[in-house]
């Protein structure tokens, strides 16, 4: 669901070699710090916006899209329009343009929407796994029962094949208890791959993502490569750490074939997510760099 747009527009300030931060607003649940210099090397001016829209998150937005507008007062430069897709916090955009060495007056505007995240409604999972005649077990998590039938568990993941097989006393059991998950974590991962299926989203994707590296179900890791592949507003950092931590090299390839520009590769750098890629994903991300130069 969309919100109304908000819009603003900025004073003038000048732009010199060593101007930096140039102004700070808050407008709506939204706060910029707009900064700008005029580049030592080139006919250009550097802008940069950081947003913070930690305000708008409390209150259910997960994305902000809309558009900057950068001016010159003098006409040094043309008018510049950038369309932002904003997804986390105290995200940067930023923005060249070409000038005229020398100050020059500046402002700009932006006209920018929010969209709240879809409020999705729990499954009922004591009705997903109510005893059935298609049920032949019980396992129990937390005190709670899951009724289940073990040809399809074991179908999907060899931790169930070898939990229900002659070799464990679990599988001579008539309720076999699971230790150190939650009943709902537990629900999920199975709710993913049962009959009645519910697919991930990117508030669950993470969680599923340990909990099928543990459970040995190596479908819900390919539904939730799908998912981040198409439908992930989850940042590219975050996905290319994911792709290399749970095994998924179509997404590893397309997180490595977004690092198109040095900006990008200076973000990954100083995320959180890089110090935990592995030498392999790194020196992969390295080759791709160097194809670029």
């Amino acid at each position: 669901m969309m919100g109304d747009a908000i819009e603003y527009k900025s004073g003038t300030y000048e732009v010199d070699y060593g101007t930096g931060a140039l102004e700070t607003n808050s407008q709506n649940g939204i706060k910029c710090d707009w900064s700008g210099t005029i580049n030592l090397n080139s006919p250009q001016i550097d802008f940069t916006w950081k947003f913070d829209w930690d305000e708008l998150k409390n209150q259910g937005v997960d994305e902000i899209t809309g558009h900057i507008t950068v001016s010159s007062i003098s006409c040094f430069f043309e008018a510049t329009k950038i369309d932002i897709k904003i997804t986390e916090d105290n995200q940067v955009i930023t923005q060249q343009v070409d000038a005229f060495f020398g100050p020059d007056d500046v402002n700009y505007e932006y006209t920018l929407t929010p969209h709240y995240a879809t409020v999705l409604e729990k499954p009922d999972y004591e009705k997903m796994f109510a005893p059935s005649e298609l049920n032949d077990t019980i396992l129990v998590v937390e005190g709670k029962k899951l009724h289940v039938n073990k040809t399809f568990l074991s179908y999907h993941s060899e931790y169930f094949r070898a939990l229900f097989s002659s070799n464990f006393k679990e599988g001579q059991m008539d309720e076999i208890p699971i230790g150190e998950v939650s009943f709902d974590d537990f629900a999920l991962l199975l709710s993913s791959f049962y009959p009645i299926q519910v697919f991930p989203c990117d508030e669950t994707v993470e969680k599923l993502l340990e909990l099928a590296r543990r459970f040995l179900v190596s479908s819900v890791t390919n539904v939730i490569e799908y998912h981040l592949l198409n439908n992930s507003k989850i940042n590219n950092e975050k996905m290319l750490w994911m792709a290399d931590e749970y095994v998924m090299p179509k997404l590893l390839e397309m997180c490595i074939r977004e690092l198109d520009t040095l900006e990008k590769a200076k973000k990954l750098k100083q995320s959180d997510e890089y110090e935990n890629l592995s030498d392999s994903t790194k020196a992969k991300v390295l080759d791709h760099l160097m194809d670029l130069i």
